[in-house]
């Protein structure tokens, strides 16, 4: 019995220790909190436990648990990890120059976790990705939502939704992107008449194998496509647009109507031109604003007031950095632009976090500092808005991610040799006509 009893105990003696370990709180005391939610906080504190907010005190009372580590970041700025609701990091491939739709490709198979890319996001104060496929087809993919959590593959990464999908949208595009030679659309009336004839064709292939579906003989062959189109057209993956003229936005939301598929309008250049039909429409956008435009003949007409005029429409806006794009590491100045061109502080701040969040239906856990939700969050030496401030540190579920303080992190934040070099993701912009 003895022999039996020594393991037993030793084991026990091991475990305990490191439960307690796990259930132990960090304070982090004496910053400006910028929780989203509520007020801002001029001096408060913000407990961590497990990897969730525990509490968040309007006050620097230092009155903790037995056992709760304090982590003084008195002078600094505290706010809830930024979300960017389009970016293309990681080196990422979805459709292919072998036609213009392709629902059955996911951009998570051609993702590679070591990117320095998500070392740059990081730095950026970014917590969470919606990583896309290009904009040059009708229809080039599947989406993918990530926690830039450590990693050793991009399973690791995943955000799962309640039901136990993992969590991403379908990437679409109208406008010049798709226009090219055959199979490719050639004019803005094909483009939709494709992507028309495409949900004609799923809609017939779900209620065919609604209705044969114990018949083999009738019953459809299984077809990967057609069955995450039924996801979209069942509500249980949005649709990421990307759309600039006011006429493609305006093509989408009629798409959108027709078929009842729920739509997140992205970059809207000329959104600003029918801010009220988006406002109508119920849709979101994600937006982005760039210093040096040029490039695109359709986004000739972007500027920076677009943020200000949806928001007087009422429309749900976030920001996005579509890195390359924007680089990763200055989208808090995305926000800050915004606001110099007339969009509220509030809403601004709300575009990089929480609004982000609820594009991505995933608000309940993340884009606010709020008890109970996940511990990703920002330390910055500076307001958000100022162009002298640094992402300092950087915590995804409690775990710091990002310190500037660390060499390797520092070098990733500033650049230069030995930051990393990727491979070059597939562009939407450029032939592919020679691409193996």
């Amino acid at each position: 019995m003895k022999r039996f009893w020594i393991p037993v105990l030793a084991w026990i003696m091991c475990i305990v220790p490191s439960a307690m370990a796990q259930e132990s709180a960090t304070a982090f005391v004496g910053a400006r909190i910028i929780p989203i939610v509520g007020e801002e906080i001029e001096s408060g504190v913000l407990i961590v436990k497990d990897g969730k907010i525990a509490e968040v005190r309007a006050t620097d009372d230092r009155n903790f648990a037995d056992g709760t580590v304090v982590v003084d970041v008195a002078g600094k700025v505290l706010m809830p990890g930024l979300i960017c609701t389009h970016s293309h990091i990681g080196g990422v491939g979805g459709g292919d120059g072998s036609g213009p739709l392709h629902p059955e490709v996911r951009v998570y198979d051609a993702i590679n976790i070591r990117s320095s890319g998500f070392r740059r996001a990081v730095a950026g104060g970014l917590t969470t990705l919606n990583i896309m496929p290009g904009s040059g087809h009708l229809l080039s993919g599947q989406t993918v939502y990530v926690k830039l959590r450590e990693a050793n593959t991009i399973e690791d990464r995943f955000i799962h939704f309640k039901d136990g999908r993992i969590a991403g949208g379908m990437k679409m595009a109208n406008g010049t992107n798709s226009q090219r030679n055959k199979p490719f659309p050639g004019t803005r009336g094909k483009s939709a008449s494709l992507v028309r004839e495409m949900f004609v064709d799923a809609m017939e292939y779900r209620d065919k194998m609604a209705k044969f579906k114990d018949d083999d003989k009738k019953r459809p062959a299984r077809d990967l496509g057609k069955e995450f189109l039924i996801e979209v057209l069942e509500g249980r993956r949005v649709v990421h647009h990307h759309t600039h003229r006011n006429d493609d936005i305006m093509t989408v939301l009629r798409l959108s109507k027709e078929f009842g598929f729920r739509v997140v309008l992205h970059h809207v250049s000329e959104g600003w031109m029918v801010a009220d039909e988006i406002a109508e429409s119920g849709a979101p956008c994600s937006i982005l604003i760039i210093d040096s435009p040029g490039g695109k003949i359709e986004a000739r007409n972007l500027i920076f007031e677009t943020g200000a005029f949806l928001e007087e429409a009422g429309v749900l806006t976030a920001f996005h950095t579509d890195d390359w794009i924007t680089d990763s590491r200055v989208f808090l100045r995305m926000a800050a632009l915004g606001v110099r061109a007339g969009m509220s502080r509030q809403k601004a701040l709300e575009a990089l976090t929480i609004a982000g969040a609820k594009i991505l239906e995933l608000d309940d856990r993340i884009g606010s500092l709020e008890p109970n939700k996940d511990a990703d969050f920002v330390v910055l030496d500076g307001d958000p808005f100022s162009v002298y401030t640094k992402v300092l540190e950087t915590y995804v579920e409690g775990k710091k991610v990002f310190d500037r303080s660390d060499p390797e992190d520092f070098l990733h934040a500033v650049g230069g040799f030995g930051a990393g070099h990727d491979q070059e993701p597939y562009l939407c912009c450029r032939s592919h006509e020679s691409d193996g």
